[in-house]
């Protein structure tokens, strides 16, 4: 899919042609579309197909006349889990000849931020700036599903204690690993833009220091909450894989202790079924009532010593 935005009147407005000064935002481009953009800015198609490759790490690089910038963006993997996430890179061309672009797999939704003008003081034109800004909201972004997390594994604590179901723990498990690909984007996400705060890719001016500060503040809380939630997570993960192994036990020890209770009554008929002689017990007309008893008696006898063993 290939969108044209450009400035005007102060606000960013689609357009049907890519002129200079626009931002064209590529996702999960056709070949056509890619040689449209080719043909018209004249960046190497090199740079474009490369960026399409979902195993591009995040950097920040000049080649020929263009910058290069790929940041790790998150996307939900599996709908059949709620927060099953993987990173993708979100690939940011800066053109010398007065283009922007923005290139990726998959939609990036928070962009749509930039398309309806709800960020402050934005403008296409204002390279810097707007590179800063998308480090601020995928930053921003991954506070936002850290925070989901975080009340997903609270929610479900009581349900764990007293579950015997795997299915808990597999969620568990695929949470941790959104939480290992969210680190690793995160820290990779960082590294780039501490290389652009060194301003020999792209120039930093005074105007745009406080943007670079908010942008790695919010890369480096992104990157503790995730590895705290990471902690707490294996941490938990350990412990109620443990208690779902005790609940089994507890529930295989009570169905041993009940059938032991009930094989006592068994045993009782089965041995007086084999025509026993039981004298003058036999003679008597509560004969019945008699034995009944005594096979209740004694299982609740048993029932009483498997309990206070803790079998029961």
């Amino acid at each position: 899919m290939l969108k044209v935005y450009e400035i005007a009147k102060e606000e960013l407005v689609s357009s049907k042609e890519i002129n200079k000064g626009s931002w064209i935002d590529l996702i999960n481009p056709t070949s056509d579309e890619l040689n449209k953009v080719i043909e018209t800015t004249g960046i190497d198609q090199e740079i474009l197909t490369k960026l399409l490759d979902e195993e591009e790490l995040p950097r920040v690089q000049n080649k020929m006349d263009e910058t290069v910038i790929i940041l790790d963006t998150p996307y939900l993997a599996d709908n059949n889990y709620k927060h099953k996430y993987k990173t993708n890179p979100l690939g940011i061309i800066i053109s010398e000849k007065g283009y922007i672009v923005t290139l990726s797999l998959n939609d990036q939704p928070f962009l749509d931020y930039f398309k309806n003008t709800k960020i402050e003081n934005f403008n296409t034109k204002d390279k810097t700036s707007f590179i800063l800004q998308i480090f601020t909201m995928v930053a921003g972004i991954y506070q936002k599903e850290l925070t989901g997390i975080n009340e997903y594994i609270d929610s479900r604590e009581k349900v764990l204690l007293k579950s015997t179901n795997n299915k808990e723990l597999v969620n568990l498990l695929n949470i941790e690993k959104t939480l290992v690909y969210f680190i690793t984007s995160l820290k990779a996400n960082e590294i780039a833009l501490e290389k652009i705060a060194k301003g020999n890719i792209i120039k930093i001016t005074d105007k745009d220091t406080e943007k670079l500060e908010d942008a790695l503040i919010e890369t480096k809380q992104a990157i503790e909450t995730a590895t705290i939630y990471r902690e707490i997570l294996s941490s938990m993960t350990d412990t109620y894989a443990t208690i779902i192994s005790n609940n089994l036990n507890d529930v295989m020890k009570f169905l041993a202790g009940i059938t032991i209770v009930v094989s006592i009554p068994t045993m009782i008929a089965s041995f007086i079924g084999m025509n026993v002689p039981l004298g003058s017990i036999g003679d008597s007309p509560f004969s019945f009532i008699l034995i009944i008893s005594v096979s209740i008696l004694l299982s609740l006898l048993i029932a009483y010593i498997l309990k206070k063993k803790n079998m029961l």
